[in-house]
């Protein structure tokens, strides 16, 4: 049984790579986009339960991409985690203003998302 569905935005093929692995690892059902608006329109037609976000990406970008799905009432409800190598000062405040609920910078921490993920996905099948 899966713990949950993710959808991964996120356009560099390594890091893709790396964390659909980590993902399945974990036993997530995961999907993903390649850029900004392709994740907006799988966010909206997937309806996933928390969506990993990288912020720079082609055609839209993950700060864009954040606000549009947070202003859509069928969706703010879905936590998104900013994924990306943006980790200078500043930078997570930004994220969260954008609307993401979290933050992780790349190298990722897996034992720190694993623990994330999780929280996010009890807080969600409670409410």
């Amino acid at each position: 049984m899966s713990n949950g569905r993710i959808l991964v935005v996120e356009d560099n093929r390594d890091n893709l790579t790396l964390i659909l692995d980590m993902l399945a690892s974990m036993n997530y059902d995961v999907i993903h986009a390649g850029d900004g608006q392709k994740g907006v329109e799988m966010a909206g037609s997937a309806r996933p339960d928390i969506i990993l976000m990288d912020l720079s990406l082609p055609v839209m970008d993950g700060w864009t991409a954040t606000r549009t799905i947070k202003a859509d009432p069928d969706l703010r409800d879905i936590p998104i985690i900013a994924l990306t190598a943006h980790a200078m000062l500043g930078d997570k405040e930004r994220a969260l203003e954008a609307g993401c609920d979290d933050y992780v910078s790349k190298p990722i921490n897996v034992p720190e998302l694993a623990v994330k993920l999780s929280q996010f996905m009890r807080t969600r099948k409670h409410s």
